[in-house]
């Protein structure tokens, strides 16, 4: 006999299964004389499960034998140890033996799998079954089977008896036999039915005539009759073929002559009726011919083609797969079609399978008919007459782990008459705001807000009993090898121990243990132990009393130490010893003393301490070095004054670094009222804040110390209760662990099967999961607990797994495939599911406790709905004294009535509402970040505000166009010259001196309405976002902490979720791995099941939440860092700050460019942004109008026809063809330029059209949210409708019928109602302004400063520079420039970054400057510079070469010149390909390769 792995040497296996051979000998291979099979004889010391030997067959067919057709058979022989009885194998066999049955054969694996196997004696097997007939016929056959297994194959001869019982009827079988009996009654009548009427068309077909006149209505029969019956409604099967076999029809049956209505059949929606047999859509491959298919619509598309007709595409799933449908409709099909394809309806069609041409998907066209089809989807509901509440509920906030969204499940659990819901998001509390928004008001259903958390027990001690004993007391340090994990099932196979006293080793225990059981192989693998090594050894009824005398008077001492000690307790318990001891666990000392190891096992904690250990897994040895560590760690803790037990349980206390590294388990967490939900909200906090190591934890103690207001329970398979079960915990620490939580709960089978699949498990057959169903509702009686069934639903229907599989499988889950049915249960359903607890105790887990916990909680808004914003004090007055001091300082003492009206209109809404404090937030930073030199750029529609101008937080002069002289004060609002330009802006006015003084006087106002920004009645929340310097934006954050205080501000949160395309791939890769094809509208389908699953938070880019003095942020949401980022000090809120922002206010503090890039033109020029850069510059107006400006032709740069390449707002050539189209001639028409350019739907198919057909100009359509409001006004109409009919259009809304009745009757043009119908969103003209500001003055640059203008864009706009390709003269720029065109439909964005920045470049080339050679020791990291009339481009326009790498070389640089290329790349750090780049670039000039001299330099 040889070693298999000698005869396989080749074969490719798991380690795992390599180690289960290393032992097997091969007695013999055969093989017939036709190669047919090759048989293999195996010989095993141990036992091998039916699986392994199949995987092995398939392994050496695949691996030796490719592509042959060659049959491999294993015939396995077992020498097993002495250990083994029939009994024992049995009782370890068996999973295998099922296997191995139910391939057999069915009827065996039945019998054998439902009896009752006792063993009389030794070597008889008594098995019992039930009397049937079935169950005498095939007993023999079983009998031959397993007496040949255990006598042939494992030499353990038994003999086997039967013994016959009258079978036991469930509950219901009567019923189900009568009901299933009477369905047959009905399928023979039926049957007869469809034969007696075929009889009938077969006569008649036999006449010519009547033939000719039913053609075409037979022909749909389909094939019921051939199979001689009919397939009835809701069926489905193979083929559902026209006449059995393809058949193409050219054209429809209404093809001549026009199209007929329908038939008789009132169910007939479109063409002709049909029979109602179908196939399921996954079953449709390729063109199959004509088709009849059932399913919903799920969506809609038509559109009109040149010809005339209609196409209507459509997709349709029966929820096995999806297919699209095109039909071709006329005028005279087209209603009855769009009557009966409508989305979300079921239907029945028949048509035609067929590749479509353009996409190569099979679609279905040709449609014969279409008729009314009921929803076939299961429609569970409940009608128990009292209704359960769940406890335990998953949404898409879950950690991608629910699928289904909240208010799909409130609405299930409301129309199912259940009281109350609970929802229980893993960790978080993110689903909240949308759970209270699927109620509406005065609703009586019951949310019940809650977590599922990780709880990590830091409670525990790290001496239990102390007795206060010192460290030169008597210690046992023991540890144990057992069969398994539970000290119920398991049993031990050895014991070592070591008695330390007084720090020295005195003494040694050490024995085996016969555990009566064979080792199993997994075991023998981990400690080398096997069944032979123990055969000789007492039982532990004979080795546990030696083992407690030897710790008598003794603390024990172990490695992990509930393990070890809860078997020797349970074996204590068993044999009525006594067993209290003290004991110490070096894992928890380990975590106080060496707080460093991510790791506490034995070998890294003995590693760290420089002790040997040798033999791992073996308890003499582990017992030797835990030993060892406990004297090193007595040293340490006397080094720290600790000299006894006592004293050392004072340092329990663990630090957030060390909860980070324990274990987690579940807990519900309930909030039952206002108290409750604020201690939810820190709880939830603290987990993310100063806990969260790879999910947020919460610590038992503080669970503990802010548990008022809470119910606590112990949640599923994976909570403390349940795993403490698992491990066989004693039942005393059973019960402590149950008493800590208000509730218990039990779950489906279901859901814990996933077990039943682990070999490692101790949990093995369903009885096994009834039995700790039984032993929590045994432990809530004792204790006074309820007991609650819950689902722990993570999807809302069975068929919706799907979902979570896919994600699951995304996220790498080996058992994605193997979903446990985690979806919302009616009350029957979960009665049905506990009734094996009896249908009292059954009600009362399923309903009475359950309703019991709802009751408990009040109803609670999980966000307040008061407003709290901050209080600054006296900001009233102040606001009003910066107002009109900065009036009086531009228009005089006396100021103009249109002035002080305004500003009093305003002031007065303002203070009213309470807002502010909000205008002086907004002043206090812009102020600040003016002072420090940045301009601030206003966004929104904050610049109609007149305050806003005043108080200096936006530029926009929002009164009417006016001339103001800056020396005398005078103005002019009212002359007919100043009135021709309402509407426009000051600056599009001519030149005038004042009347008065002649000083040249100052042209404002842009004419926009105040109620822009809070409406007519002034009470509108106002929205004030400013655009700060990107590189000022930080500061800018700091100082609202200076304003408000430390700890009162926070970054806006926001929740990121699986969009479109992400989902699309995890669908696509989940099929494509499984290599099941699925169609794209399927894929399509299954997406949005996936999409708005949680992935993770973030920030907003510049949003800050203010929260109150007094205030407590955990009274409006928890609070967390983004991403759970634990690198970053930001804190951002936890719910998204939509949820929150109707009662903390939120300041819009955003990073923009073109602040920045004016700072850095400031410092470049020497200019005033604000008082050298005239808004009237006709120069700069030409930029928008042709290229003169630049003293370039269009022919120069491309054919470009303008100057505005570059310039903010208007530099893209979508821009650009807007302004050729629209002809711009003042500022204004700027504005309203980039109010079209912001807005969707204004512009193309809009405004485009009526100012290039004649019908509006730039002047008249519809470019900014506020020409509406004035614009109806003018005509005539109420300024509050105004007002909300501008609101409407500018979200997309349209217009009421009764609103363009009104329009109509004030004479509004109906281009001007459809042009309104089409907008979708509009841009505010303050907003437009504000940006069209900042782009003047860039613009002004460009003209007048234009190597400022180039060295700021480049430095900060540009985001595809190269200096390769760019900076190499204008011959080579025009060379790649030509080559990235001719490519522009296939560049990446990376590429089309840089054709953009090409273009500029060239503009540049051809006004005539130029680029300077980078000169490593004067270029800077990140910015350009203007060097002797030419440009210095940065280092970091180097390719690859990015920001922190240039820095690198700028820091180098200052260190004095560079010896040579190694001495450049040792200094910065840059790596050898970017330095041959540069060198090859001249950048690096002669530098030599090293440092080395070599002879040849002299």
């Amino acid at each position: 006999m040889k070693d298999f792995l000698d005869v396989f040497p080749g074969l490719h296996m798991t380690e795992q299964m390599q180690e289960l051979l290393s032992l097997v000998g091969v007695e013999r291979v055969s093989m017939p004389r036709d190669r047919s099979s090759l048989r293999i004889y195996l010989n095993s010391p141990r036992l091998i499960h039916k699986k392994n030997i199949w995987d092995l067959e398939r392994g050496i067919r695949e691996q030796l034998f490719p592509g042959k057709q060659i049959q491999i058979r294993i015939f396995e022989r077992f020498c097993l140890s002495e250990q083994y009885t029939p009994e024992k194998l049995l009782k370890v066999y068996r999973d295998s033996l099922l296997m191995e049955l139910k391939n057999y054969s069915i009827i065996e694996y039945s019998i054998f799998r439902k009896a009752e196997c006792t063993f009389p004696r030794p070597d008889l097997l008594h098995m019992t079954v039930e009397n049937t007939m079935v169950n005498r016929e095939k007993a023999g056959e079983l009998k031959r089977v397993l007496e040949k297994v255990f006598h042939e194959r494992c030499g353990l001869p038994v003999e086997i008896e039967y013994e016959y019982v009258e079978p036991v009827r469930a509950r219901g079988t009567l019923e189900r036999e009568l009901q299933a009996k009477h369905q047959a009654e009905e399928l023979a009548a039926r049957y007869l039915e469809h034969h007696s009427t075929e009889e009938e068309s077969s006569q008649e077909t036999k006449s010519g005539a009547a033939a000719s006149a039913e053609k075409g209505k037979t022909k749909a029969a389909g094939n019921g009759s051939e199979n001689g019956g009919s397939i009835t409604r809701g069926e489905s099967r193979p083929g559902a073929l026209r006449n059995g076999k393809k058949e193409f029809q050219k054209k429809n049956d209404w093809s001549h002559g026009g199209y007929r209505k329908k038939s008789e059949n009132p169910d007939v929606l479109y063409g002709r009726d049909f029979e109602d047999d179908f196939i399921e859509l996954e079953r449709i491959e390729g063109e199959i011919g004509e088709v009849t298919i059932r399913g919903k619509i799920l969506d809609k598309d038509s559109r009109l083609l040149r010809s005339g007709k209609t196409i209507i595409i459509f997709h349709i799933t029966d929820f096995t797969d999806t297919i699209t449908v095109k039909v071709f409709a006329n005028e005279d099909t087209l209603e009855d079609l769009n009557n009966a394809i409508k989305e979300k309806n079921f239907i029945r069609l028949q048509g035609m399978t067929t590749i479509d041409r353009f996409d190569g998907e099979l679609t279905i066209g040709s449609i014969r008919g279409i008729k009314k089809y009921e929803d076939f989807t299961s429609k569970r509901t409940d009608n128990s007459p009292v209704k359960r509440v769940e406890l335990h509920c998953h949404t898409k906030m879950s950690d991608m782990d629910g699928v289904s969204e909240v208010k799909d499940i409130v609405k299930r659990a409301k129309s199912w008459g259940m009281p109350a819901i609970a929802v229980t998001d893993h960790g978080c509390v993110q689903a909240f705001p949308d759970a209270s928004h699927a109620l509406d008001k005065g609703d009586s259903f019951k949310i019940l807000y809650g977590v599922e958390g990780y709880l990590v027990d830091d409670m525990k001690e790290l001496v239990e009993h102390s007795r206060g004993q010192s460290f030169s007391d008597s210690y046992v340090v023991f540890d144990i090898e057992t069969t398994g994990f539970s000290p119920e099932k398991n049993k031990i196979i050895e014991i070592g121990a070591v008695k330390v006293v007084n720090g020295q080793i005195t003494d040694k225990f050490s024995t085996f243990v016969n555990p009566d059981v064979p080792i199993p192989f997994e075991i023998e693998q981990l400690t080398g132990i096997n069944d032979n090594m123990v055969l000789s050894s007492p039982g532990i009824e004979v080795i546990l009393p030696q083992f407690l005398e030897f710790c008598k008077d003794c603390a024990l001492v172990a490695h992990n130490a509930s393990f070890d000690v809860s078997f020797i307790s349970w074996q204590a318990a068993k044999q009525g010893l006594e067993f209290e001891p003290t004991v110490l666990d070096t894992v928890a000392i380990a975590r106080q003393l060496l707080p460093s190891l991510n790791r506490f096992k034995l070998d890294t904690v003995a590693k760290a301490l420089n002790i040997s250990l040798e033999n791992h897994h073996r308890a003499v040895d582990d017992a030797g070095a835990t030993a060892e560590i406990f004297v090193k760690f007595v040293e340490m803790l006397r080094a720290r004054g600790v000299e006894n037990l006592d004293q050392l349980n004072e340092m329990s206390e663990l630090s957030p670094d060390t909860i980070k590294k324990l274990p987690t388990h579940h807990v519900i967490i309930l909030a039952k009222n206002e108290v409750g939900r604020i201690n939810l909200y820190r709880l939830v906090s603290w987990s993310h804040i100063d806990y969260f190591a790879k999910r947020p934890r919460i610590p038992k103690s503080l669970l503990n110390q802010y548990r008022e207001g809470l119910i606590i329970g112990s949640a599923c398979e994976a909570g403390e209760l349940y795993q403490a079960l698992l491990r066989g915990l004693p039942r005393a620490e059973l019960m402590k662990v149950a008493s800590f939580y208000d509730f218990l709960e039990i779950q489906p089978l279901g859901n814990n099967a996933f077990m039943l699949r682990d070999e490692k498990s101790t949990v093995k057959t369903m009885e096994d999961l009834m039995d700790l169903n039984r032993r929590i509702v045994q432990m809530g009686e004792e204790l006074g607990k309820p007991v609650c069934a819950t689902c722990d639903v993570h999807f809302l229907n069975p068929e919706d797994e799907v979902y979570r599989r896919i994600l699951m499988a995304g996220q790498g889950f080996s058992d994605a495939d193997q979903q446990a049915p985690l979806y919302l249960r009616t009350t029957e359903e979960m009665l049905k599911e506990f009734e094996y607890l009896g249908p009292d105790k059954a009600e009362e887990v399923v309903i009475t406790n359950t309703r019991m916990i709802a009751d408990m909680c009040e109803r609670i808004a999980p966000v307040r709905p008061d407003k709290c914003p901050p209080v600054i004090e006296d900001s009233d007055e102040t606001l009003r004294k910066i107002c009109y001091d900065k009036a009086h300082e531009m228009y005089g003492e006396n100021l103009p009535e249109i002035v002080t009206a305004r500003l009093e209109k305003e002031l007065h809404s303002i203070i009213s509402n309470g807002f502010a404090v909000m205008y002086i937030i907004a002043q206090k930073l812009v102020w600040k970040s003016n002072e420090d030199g940045y301009l601030v750029g206003s966004r929104g529609s904050v610049g109609s505000s007149f305050v806003a101008n005043m108080a200096g937080i936006t530029e926009v002069n929002s009164l009417s166009p006016h001339y103001l002289c800056p020396h005398c004060h005078y103005n002019d609002f009212d002359s007919e010259e100043v009135k021709k330009f309402s509407g426009m802006a000051g600056c599009d006015m001519p030149d005038r001196n004042c009347p008065k003084c002649g000083t040249p006087m100052t042209k404002q106002g842009f004419d926009i309405p105040f109620e822009t920004f809070l409406g007519f009645k002034g009470d509108k929340e106002p929205d004030i976002d400013l655009n700060f310097s990107g590189e000022y934006q930080s500061k800018a954050h700091d100082y609202t902490e200076v304003i408000f205080g430390k700890g009162q501000t926070f970054r806006a949160g926001t929740i990121g979720t699986l969009a479109d395309k992400t989902a699309f791939g995890f669908v696509k890769r989940y099929y494509e791995e499984r290599g099941i094809h699925k169609r794209n509208c399927e894929i399509d389908r299954i997406v949005q099941g996936c999409v708005g699953v949680r992935r993770t938070t973030g920030q907003h880019p510049g949003g800050i939440v203010v929260l109150p003095i007094g205030e407590e942020i955990y009274s409006f949401t928890p609070v967390q860092r983004p991403a759970n980022d634990m690198t970053t000090s930001t804190v951002t809120t936890h719910f998204d700050y939509h949820s929150i922002d109707h009662n903390l206010l939120k300041l819009d503090i955003l990073g923009h460019q073109d602040p920045t890039m004016i700072r850095m033109l400031q410092d470049l020029t020497g200019l005033d942004p604000v008082n050298d850069i005239p808004l009237d510059s006709p120069e700069v107006m030409s930029l928008f109008q042709n290229t003169s400006a630049l003293g370039i032709t269009p022919d120069d740069i491309g054919g470009c026809k303008l100057g505005a390449l570059g310039i903010p707002e208007f530099g893209t050539d979508f821009a650009m063809q807007m302004l050729l189209d629209a002809k711009p001639k003042y500022f204004s028409d700027l504005v309203r330029i980039a109010g079209l350019a912001h807005g969707t739907d204004v512009w193309l198919g809009n405004a485009k059209d009526l100012i290039l057909s004649g019908q509006a100009t730039i002047q008249t359509a519809i470019c900014c949210r506020d020409d509406i409001m004035v614009y109806l006004i003018q005509m005539g109409l109420e300024e509050g409708l105004s007002f909300t009919i501008m609101e409407s259009v500018r979200k997309g809304k349209g217009l009421k019928p009764e609103w363009i009745e009104e329009m109509k009757a004030h004479n509004v043009p109906q281009w001007y109602i459809d042009s309104c119908l089409k907008i979708k969103y509009m841009f505010p003209k303050a907003h437009a302004a504000a940006y069209v500001m900042m782009a003047w003055r860039v613009a002004f640059c460009k003209v007048f400063y234009p190597l400022a203008y180039y060295a700021a864009f480049f430095s900060i706009r540009a985001n595809g520079f190269s200096y390769e390709l760019m900076c190499q003269g204008r011959e080579k720029l025009e060379y790649h420039l030509a080559d990235f065109k001719k490519r522009s439909d296939s560049l990446s964005k990376a590429e089309q970054d840089t054709l953009r920045d090409m273009r500029i470049v060239q503009e540049m080339y051809a006004r005539g400057y130029d680029f300077m050679p980078i000169d490593i020791y004067r270029a800077q990291a990140e910015r350009f510079q203007i060097i002797d009339g030419k440009l210095m481009p940065s280092l970091s326009s180097i390719a690859g070469l990015g920001l922190s790498a240039a820095e690198g070389v700028v820091y180098a640089a200052m260190d004095g010149p560079f010896l040579s290329k190694e001495d450049f790349r040792n200094r910065s750090k840059v790596s050898k390909t970017i330095c041959d780049l540069m060198s090859d670039m001249g950048i690096l000039g002669d530098l030599p390769e090293s440092n080395q001299l070599s002879l040849f330099d002299f």
